[in-house]
């Protein structure tokens, strides 16, 4: 098969194109011939060399899939040859075919193209877990997420927003603003004009926030949070190591906390899988919510496709059609 190797840690130049054996199913698992794979952050962390995959897990990159069931392996019945399914992945998604456990497979919501569902899995995993298990996000609470217009952006700021909770985003451009607005952000801040700590003063503070920039963003938004506030921490595209005043975690009874997907468990995947079909794939189905997609690159310019998302132009989803 096909696939995308990253050959040395580096920039988008070191994915190339090369070929590699399609992967046998084992005991739980399934092979998915992917009709595309979604591009994310992570990916660019694998290739620069700052994120190592999971022991056993493929060397290439690629998170999230979508096509249909290639192969089952012993002990699989849930699926059979031939369907379509999106899938959250331990890495191998940048090929043409691709293993991952059957129950981190989820159905194609109807009325969603294959493409759209590539967009789903590590987003919807990632947002649904720690905005709502690990953040608890409520009806009514105020919502903060940086990065308003990225994959993860678009699709909390849809979730908090469909479950109730008033959203403030933050974003680059108007137009990120304006898309952020479009998706249900109640006030978006442009922080290359805009305070986002002095506009959330105008609301109290918030009661949770959602943070992939880290750096000197961490000690901006505890002062961004009301009371009982908590903070989720998913990246720390500034850098995790900073001087923080924590006094307030006591006077105020401040919360921080954060999670990876990747190093989880594949029964804590599972679980959350679960949750997802059950509480968000209707909502996906109805056209409650979408995945915002950006852009389309074929396999052979996964280069270009990282470049654009390291770019940060891009608003919501970059997908390869596999």
């Amino acid at each position: 098969m096909k696939a995308i190797n990253i050959t040395k840690a580096g920039g988008p130049d070191v994915l190339q194109l090369t070929e590699r054996p399609v992967p046998l199913a084992r005991h739980g698992e399934v092979v998915i011939k992917l009709a595309y794979a979604g591009v994310n952050r992570p990916d660019a962390l694998q290739r620069a060399g700052l994120y190592k995959p999971p022991s056993g897990a493929s060397d290439l990159p690629g998170l999230e899939g979508a096509g249909t069931i290639y192969a089952v392996g012993a002990g699989v019945t849930d699926w059979a040859i031939g369907d379509e399914v999106c899938a959250l992945l331990p890495g191998g998604g940048y090929a043409e075919y691709v293993a991952t456990q059957a129950f981190h497979c989820l159905p194609v919501p109807k009325g969603l193209s294959l493409a759209q569902a590539a967009c789903l899995p590590e987003t919807y995993f990632t947002v649904y877990s720690n905005v709502f298990q690990r953040g608890g996000l409520k009806s009514g609470e105020k919502f903060m997420v940086h990065g308003g217009s990225s994959g993860i952006g678009t699709t909390a700021i849809q979730l908090a927003n469909l479950f109730g909770a008033r959203v403030i985003a933050t974003a680059g451009s108007e137009a990120k603003c304006q898309a952020c607005k479009n998706l249900g952000a109640e006030r978006v801040v442009n922080y290359r004009s805009e305070a986002f700590e002095d506009v959330v003063k105008t609301y109290g503070g918030v009661d949770l926030i959602l943070d992939m920039v880290g750096g000197e963003y961490i000690q901006r938004n505890l002062n961004s949070l009301a009371d009982d506030g908590r903070l989720v921490q998913i990246a720390f595209l500034q850098g995790p190591k900073v001087e923080l005043n924590l006094v307030q975690l006591l006077s105020r009874r401040l919360k921080i906390t954060g999670s990876t997907l990747r190093p989880q468990s594949d029964l804590a995947k599972a679980s959350i899988r679960s949750e997802l079909l059950e509480k968000i794939w209707p909502h996906l189905e109805a056209g409650r919510i979408a995945p915002v997609m950006d852009s389309e690159f074929p396999l052979s310019e996964a280069a270009e496709a990282h470049r654009l998302m390291e770019s940060s132009q891009h608003i919501g989803k970059i997908v390869l059609k596999i």
